[in-house]
């Protein structure tokens, strides 16, 4: 990830992104720029012969392989079809697959498109709790939609469990290396893993509680037109608990005093389109402190992303230290 900002880069997987513009027959007056830029690049490209412009997304190497990536589009097609959720649609290069890929320097860089969204980010603020509501009965459109569908024969995509994101090669780095940490705010954190790794073991991965999630609803990656909240970015989707879709949903906000509103009402939301019992509910605090160490971890890991830089690097640090003493607290830890 070095140099990830430099115009250079951007430039190398731009000029890349329109050596593939054929690839979803785009014109050569297609006009490609840069979107967004965290672990993956994404571009907007306008063609003055389509009505619309499409998204097309550089994944980042070395972490999707390409059949994770074509599990993730293959679950989006089947949201899409069930009508569990408004989401952008992938679209099928000329090659056949929904991904085409290019050659920067050594490394293989897998681009996959999709429709245009209309919509802007929520903005952070109390008045998110309508959105929320709205966002939970996604939630469990999402989840009913898990449990009823028999995926594709090779169907693979990544496991967000307490292993494989505290364990011995945790997918997002170790919290232990961010940035500034002291030994005594080390010392909380280690109670932490342990406090979560036995909440997480007594409530179990059966069926009713463990399955296929978007797994990073966060603001960023909902787009709000009106009353229609559409839900993009399925890059992170995975097997997890699904009351840690709740947890993504409040990313970087968890130490605002209006959580417990997005909580309410983001419950009566799922409520209202399926069953959520109150064992599932006490958990969200748990899944909350689970996510917010796995940020911790992530931020440590990808400091020179504007993600991380925003959140404040040694102060995200902080915050998940204060919250980690109160829920220790709270559970008589």
């Amino acid at each position: 990830m070095a140099g990830l900002y430099e115009d250079g880069f951007v430039e190398r997987l731009r000029q890349g992104v329109v050596s593939l513009a054929d690839q979803w027959d785009l014109s050569p007056a297609t006009e490609v720029t840069l979107l967004t830029l965290s672990e993956n690049a994404t571009f907007i490209a306008r063609d003055p012969e389509r009505e619309a412009p499409l998204i097309l997304r550089v994944h980042r190497p070395a972490y999707h392989t390409k059949t994770e990536i074509e599990s993730e589009l293959a679950w989006i097609n089947a949201l899409r079809d069930g009508g569990a959720v408004e989401t952008p649609e992938p679209l099928l290069a000329r090659n056949g697959t929904h991904i085409a890929s290019f050659e920067d320097g050594d490394e293989t860089r897998h681009v996959v498109a999709f429709t245009y969204m209309s919509g802007r980010e929520p903005e952070a603020s109390e008045g998110l709790a309508q959105g929320f509501e709205i966002l939970g009965a996604i939630s469990a459109r999402l989840h009913q939609q898990v449990r009823d569908w028999t995926p594709p024969e090779g169907f693979t995509r990544k496991t967000w469990n307490f292993e494989t994101s505290f364990g011995p090669a945790p997918l997002w780095g170790d919290w232990r290396a961010a940035l500034g940490m002291t030994p005594a705010q080390k010392e909380v954190l280690d109670r932490l893993c342990d406090v979560l790794e036995a909440r997480l073991a007594a409530y179990g991965a059966g069926p009713d509680r463990f399955g296929l999630v978007h797994a990073d609803l966060r603001l960023a990656n909902l787009l709000q037109d009106g009353d229609r909240l559409g839900v993009i970015d399925f890059d992170d989707c995975g097997f997890s608990w699904f009351i840690y879709d709740f947890a993504a949903a409040v990313s970087f906000l968890e130490t605002e005093p209006y959580i417990p509103a997005l909580q309410e009402a983001w419950v009566r939301g799922y409520r209202s389109v399926a069953e959520l019992s109150d064992e599932h509910v006490a958990m969200i605090p748990t899944f909350i402190l689970f996510r917010r160490l796995l940020l911790t971890a992530w931020i440590a890991s990808h400091s020179e992303t504007e993600t991380a830089a925003a959140a404040g690097l040694a102060a995200y640090t902080d915050g998940t230290v204060a919250l980690a003493e109160a829920y220790l607290a709270e559970q008589g830890a």
